[in-house]
């Protein structure tokens, strides 16, 4: 039972973000690895970085993807957007900057267009974790077997079309020469000349040169940036709840002591 409200109470104070699944069939750049996910850098502090991510959302996710957990001014707020500014240029249609963010998308529509109506994102992130979301928006390739033309190396067949394709480019699975690996772990190697063995491998995904506005840093930087925004839905108060967390853990440190030091005054009673 100790157990238990020690697990209990150290969950409630220190909160983790879902620590997601495994990112399919994505190759590492040397092949050596599969399945594993980049790592997306999270900061809750940096208000550009969730800037240019609502931007972005907005501007490509939202007409499928509502955040119906949320509202226009608290993310206004949050963000430290003025209202005007959100208005005009993150907010469509008739919306008001108190409600809720939701799309005028209705899902027997969506069923019809893309065989499953797309999710809610708001906590997707507290889903799937943050490097899940990185990879997955960065894993799309074109697929001529697809009913869209596109696949995705983290969700194999995944309905969602590459509305990112024109920031990215076209990007294809391609093969490439990888080094052979010998039963120890270790590289195969020619005995008579020394050089490395290789076999060709398939997977790996490659942007065709100069079909994307942006190039690979710049690329991946507004992915880090989206995907920021998206663990910003998921938990708007990290920033607020780590801070309070630091004098919360200080009071508790300071009661231990205290409680600690009545305790021996009690001791020497008993004895």
């Amino acid at each position: 039972m100790k157990k238990f409200l020690f697990i209990s109470s150290f969950l409630i104070i220190f909160p983790l973000f879902g620590s997601g699944s495994g990112c399919g069939s994505l190759l590492s750049e040397d092949g050596s690895q599969e399945g594993v996910c980049e790592h997306a850098h999270i900061d809750a502090n940096d208000k550009a970085s969730l800037q240019r991510g609502a931007k972005l959302y907005m501007n490509y996710c939202y007409g499928c993807h509502s955040l119906k957990y949320a509202r226009y001014k608290r993310v206004a707020d949050d963000l430290e957007i003025p209202y005007d500014i959100f208005e005009s240029n993150l907010m469509f249609g008739d919306a008001k900057i108190g409600d809720l963010m939701n799309i005028g998308m209705q899902d027997k529509d969506a069923k019809v267009w893309f065989g499953e109506s797309p999710p809610d994102l708001t906590l997707e992130v507290a889903l799937r974790g943050p490097d899940w979301v990185y990879s997955y928006l960065k894993s799309f390739y074109s697929d001529s077997s697809r009913p869209l033309g596109t696949n995705n190396k983290v969700y194999e067949n995944v309905g969602m079309p590459n509305v990112l394709i024109d920031l990215q480019g076209e990007q294809q699975s391609v093969c490439k020469p990888t080094p052979t690996l010998a039963k120890n772990g270790g590289l195969k190697q020619d005995p008579l000349t020394g050089e490395l063995l290789t076999e060709e491998k398939c997977g790996f995904l490659e942007v065709k040169a100069g079909t994307g506005s942006l190039n690979k840093e710049e690329f991946d930087q507004s992915m880090a940036d989206l995907t920021n925004f998206l663990a910003y839905m998921s938990d708007p108060i990290k920033e607020k709840r780590e801070y309070i967390g630091k004098y919360v853990i200080l009071y508790l440190l300071i009661l231990l002591a205290l409680s600690y030091l009545l305790y021996r005054e009690f001791k020497k009673d008993i004895h």
